[in-house]
């Protein structure tokens, strides 16, 4: 396998181990809440938790690497999550799912925060973006076929087997990056682990006032993705009227324009500036927005495929954006550079824990009420985005 083909392949199941953590056993809540005899939000606290550890732990796993080097904290990281996946089907009450499934979601948390700093380390410009954009298009394979698997999963062998096929994915994870991946942080750039240089470089990071807004922008422009995959369930099963095995009508589509959006943003990268493919990516994001609110205007039965394609839509948008605007932040501290993915993937995570957690609850019920809160997010995360380039612009005008 050539050397770049591994590394890309290795990359894009680091970043996989979130996402089938969390896409995995979205076919299952139903089961899940019947067993333990409790209700849809209860078993919603098992996707939340798992993300705000994936949050926290994202704070901290890209200085952790910058200090021991990525290899080691990814072997770490996906043996830890093989370990409690493993548990998370073992256990007999909802509490102690919710439990076992905050210390997954730390194990995961590794996974994206790490592959973004081994692209930076390795590559530059416009190969950094045609590599990202690889690792991105491959890691959506994992959302479009996870929820579909899980679905067969729990037809044939119920929610604990989502589970225990976790397990075997972070078994195979650990041995790839033990004897494939490579380092990409010599020794002698690494970071000593000082509390009070860490500190005081997360505190340099939070002061920028420009990476403390393009953070918050690009995590409400990717955040709206979370509304569809964390409520999942009661779109697929209570919206649109399907069975437990038809994830694939929400997730194909979902994950299909993302993986378009990124395969086109890697031939794109040489071809034109990146500044025409924001603005390309912008227009994808709008169009599927507003279609898909006009939609359930429209209908009080939606049904698919019409019901998805806009959201397909929104996806290929966020694929073209995603690369370009990811770099664009981390630029901001080439020499801090895992630090700045932390704080970013943190920020995401987040945005991800408190749509899951507080917001869906009150959206699921309703087809429009979900298209609302896709478009409202969207539109604030590029209105925050752009207050933070315009007032970039303003600060560096009377230098020049």
């Amino acid at each position: 396998m050539p050397r770049n083909l591994s590394l890309t392949f290795v990359l894009a199941l680091c970043t996989m181990m979130g996402a089938l953590g969390i896409d995995t056993y979205l076919p299952s809540f139903h089961a899940i809440a019947q067993e333990f005899a409790v209700g849809p939000a209860a078993v919603q606290q098992t996707l939340s938790v798992y993300v705000l550890a994936m949050a926290i732990t994202m704070l901290f796993y890209g200085t952790l690497s910058d200090t021991f080097g990525r290899r080691r904290v990814l072997v770490f990281a996906s043996l830890g999550f093989a370990i409690t996946s493993t548990v998370a089907a073992l256990v007999q009450s909802i509490e102690a799912l919710i439990a076992v499934r905050c210390a997954q979601g730390a194990m995961a948390g590794a996974g994206m925060v790490i592959a973004r700093a081994i692209v930076q380390d390795r590559f530059h410009g416009a190969d950094a973006q045609r590599m990202m954009s690889m690792v991105m298009f491959c890691f959506g394979l994992a959302p479009a076929i996870a929820p579909v698997f899980g679905g067969w999963l729990q037809a044939h062998g119920g929610w604990r087997a989502a589970f225990f096929f976790l397990t075997g994915f972070g078994l195979l994870l650990t041995l790839l990056c033990w004897r494939v991946l490579p380092e990409t942080l010599p020794a002698d750039k690494r970071v000593p682990l000082h509390l009070r240089v860490i500190a005081g470089n997360y505190l340099t990071a939070l002061r920028h006032r420009q990476f403390r807004r393009m953070v918050a922008g690009l995590a409400l422009i990717a955040g709206a993705n979370a509304i569809y995959i964390s409520a999942a369930a009661e779109f697929v099963m209570g919206i649109l009227r399907l069975e437990e095995t038809s994830f694939g009508w929400l997730f194909i589509p979902l994950i299909g324009g993302s993986m378009l959006g990124s395969a086109i943003s890697g031939v794109l990268a040489k071809q034109i500036a990146p500044r025409v493919q924001q603005r390309i990516g912008y227009g994808a994001l709008l169009l599927g927005c507003a279609s898909n609110v006009l939609y359930h205007l429209l209908t009080d039965m939606p049904v698919v495929p019409w019901a998805v394609l806009p959201i397909a839509c929104y996806t290929l948008g966020l694929a073209l954006l995603m690369p370009i605007l990811s770099l664009q932040v981390m630029a901001l501290f080439p020499d801090m550079r895992g630090l700045a993915s932390s704080l970013q993937g943190f920020t995401q995570m987040s945005v991800f824990a408190i749509m899951a957690g507080a917001v869906v609850p009150q959206l699921f019920h309703s087809g429009l009420a979900l298209a609302l809160g896709q478009c409202i997010t969207v539109v604030c995360g590029m209105l925050v985005w752009w207050w933070s380039q315009r007032s970039a612009a303003a600060q560096d005008a009377p230098q020049s």
